[in-house]
């Protein structure tokens, strides 16, 4: 994950920073490979009734952007905040990405038949020709009761198939042997 610092009209100090720096690493392990790029901006206001300081931080995940932005008195607990904000918020996006895979899952095509075409193990994915002579696409996660190593080009497999971003892909690849 990206992670950008701003203080705007404050001096960022040592304290603030490692806090931010363990709440990077909460949503690290948390949210592991989703949180693309992180900006965090602490500023001072001048506003006394909103507060001295104002935290915001813009999160990047995939197909989206979150903005969360808290007021306090003190920047440490705002900061606290303002993650535990973030951190629903990307536990809500991702619970709709589930919910919608759920759904688009419910509606692929009964399971299927095929040959592995080709192996790219080090880049751990590889193609299988169906009944119907397409390509499906499968990566080494969909791989269910063998390993990527285990296979070679012309064993048979049967596999579930859902439509993916750029085309039909295995959801799970199990050998047929």
């Amino acid at each position: 994950m990206e992670l950008k610092i701003e203080a705007r009209n404050v001096e960022l100090r040592k304290g603030w920073h490692g806090r931010i720096q363990e709440e990077k690493e909460k949503l690290v392990r948390h949210y592991p490979n989703f949180v693309l790029h992180l900006r965090v901006s602490i500023e001072a206001t001048t506003h006394h009734k909103e507060g001295g300081f104002e935290i915001k931080l813009v999160a990047t995940v995939p197909n989206d952007t979150v903005v969360v932005t808290r007021k306090g008195d003190s920047v440490r607990p705002a900061l606290t905040e303002s993650f535990d904000v973030l951190a629903l918020q990307l536990k809500e996006i991702q619970r709709k990405k589930r919910k919608s895979k759920k759904a688009s899952s419910q509606s692929s095509v009964p399971d299927g038949v095929g040959v592995i075409r080709k192996l790219s193990p080090y880049e751990s994915y590889g193609f299988i020709t169906s009944v119907d002579q397409r390509d499906i696409y499968f990566h080494e996660n969909s791989l269910k009761n063998v390993n990527m190593d285990d296979l070679s080009e012309g064993d048979s497999v049967i596999f579930g198939e859902s439509q993916g971003d750029k085309g039909p892909q295995a959801t799970w690849v199990r050998s047929a042997e």
